[in-house]
């Protein structure tokens, strides 16, 4: 049986190469994504590369209700990889509080959810630091 693992933001750039790497590696991934800085499109290219139909859950995570569904839905996942946060520092400047509610809410909602379900691998990446 493959373990899973879910990756927040897995319709990006990072997040879906991400996706392939893990897919080729065997293990089951399941996309959370909110789609705000990304598009179904890459859903359909993931596909083509791996020929894996994937698991997508449309899900703005800085909701706290819809982060704790989608986790407790996935509940059997052996881990999280999350890349869903925004990261243009000109945006961020002029747009401050939509930065705080995505990239902490989000956080503190996906840790919650992670703690209540006892899933306690967790990495967290973030292309602002590139």
């Amino acid at each position: 049986m493959k373990a899973k693992v879910i990756v927040t933001g897995g319709c990006g750039y990072i997040g879906s190469h991400t996706v392939i790497e893990l897919i080729e590696n065997n293990f089951e991934v399941v996309i959370v994504d909110d789609l705000s800085n990304s598009s179904k499109k890459s859903l359909s290219r993931i596909e083509q590369i791996t020929s894996v139909l994937l698991q997508f859950e449309e899900v703005n995570l800085a909701d706290e209700q819809q982060a704790y569904a989608v986790i407790k839905k996935h509940k059997d996942a052996k881990a999280v990889i999350h890349f869903a946060a925004h990261k243009a520092v000109g945006e961020s400047v002029e747009k401050p509080l939509m930065y705080y509610q995505n990239n902490l809410f989000s956080l503190i909602n996906l840790l919650s959810a992670l703690q209540e379900n006892t899933i306690s691998n967790f990495i967290f990446s973030s292309s602002a630091t590139v």
